[in-house]
């Protein structure tokens, strides 16, 4: 390839942005959890598999070397799990979402669960840079006797520099289904700098929202209570919710590290009840 032809093909990639996908998929061999898949294509790759609880459920790292997701840049993870596998994934630092006016930026995850399978989704927070255009797709689906856990945090804007998030968009859509149903669905379109974000209704004024769901884990009044009682942060919103099937909780406030621990807290208490396994920080979170 001459000079000229490869200044042009690294400028096409550069226009289009990186296309990323992650495939993964993990069956249960005896007492152990084995990932059996990990094919990627473009700056999606994950840490070896480690098991710092034992052999029983696997804790994967994902990771995203460019640190940064760009205009048009497309993320796309699968997860599979085979019956009774048990995993645990989480990734080890914020995802920044750099301004993108020119193209969306994208991210696809997909998680299906077959019987009696276990997954713990536990990123860290997403931060929106002023400008990001970003849209982002969620689908799990649950086989009979299948949990998850799992939360998604969001920062407008990047408060510690003095930077709000005043243009670009963001479009959310979640859903979990169970054996089929339809469990859980929800959707955003928001504006930077619309009304959702002073409405009392929406932000609220703040610029840190968090959401964490544990789905099919069989809580019940006596486990909320427990649950509720784990002291809520300073200067925030919160709100614990028990649906039928699902349990939510809520945060609204303005800082992500306050938020990344409140879930924490919550998912310490929950994990006992909802999986009968002592809670195991992943390793990279101390790193």
């Amino acid at each position: 390839m001459t000079l000229m032809a490869s200044v042009l093909k690294r400028d096409a990639i550069a226009r289009r942005g990186w296309q990323a996908e992650l495939d993964l998929a993990f069956q249960r061999r005896g007492e152990r959890t084995a990932m059996t898949l990990n094919r990627h294509r473009g700056p999606l790759q994950v840490q070896k598999a480690l098991y710092p609880e034992g052999e029983g459920t696997c804790h994967i790292a994902v990771l995203h070397p460019p640190g940064g997701i760009a205009a048009g840049d497309r993320l796309e993870v699968n997860a599979t799990l085979a019956p009774a596998a048990h995993a645990l994934l989480t990734t080890p630092g914020a995802a920044k979402w750099y301004r993108s006016e020119a193209d969306r930026a994208s991210q696809s995850l997909q998680f299906a669960l077959a019987a009696d399978a276990s997954l713990e989704w536990l990123p860290r927070e997403n931060i929106l840079f002023d400008g990001a255009d970003v849209a982002l797709e969620m689908k799990i689906d649950l086989s009979a006797g299948a949990k998850y856990l799992g939360w998604d945090i969001y920062c407008f804007g990047r408060r510690a520099s003095g930077e709000s998030w005043n243009r670009g968009r963001l479009h959310m859509r979640s859903q979990i289904l169970a054996e089929g149903r339809l469990l859980w669905s929800e959707c955003a379109a928001l504006a930077a700098g619309g009304e959702f974000a002073v409405s009392p209704m929406g932000l609220a004024g703040y610029s840190v929202c968090g959401t964490f769901i544990a789905a099919r884990c069989a809580m019940d009044a006596e486990s909320l209570a427990v649950i509720r009682a784990v002291p809520a942060p300073l200067k925030a919103r919160v709100g614990i919710t028990l649906l039928p099937e699902i349990l939510i909780a809520r945060y609204l406030g303005d800082s992500s590290e306050a938020v990344f621990e409140w879930f924490t807290a919550m998912w310490t208490l929950i994990r006992p009840m909802a999986l009968g396994r002592m809670a195991q920080p992943p390793r990279v979170w101390a790193c």
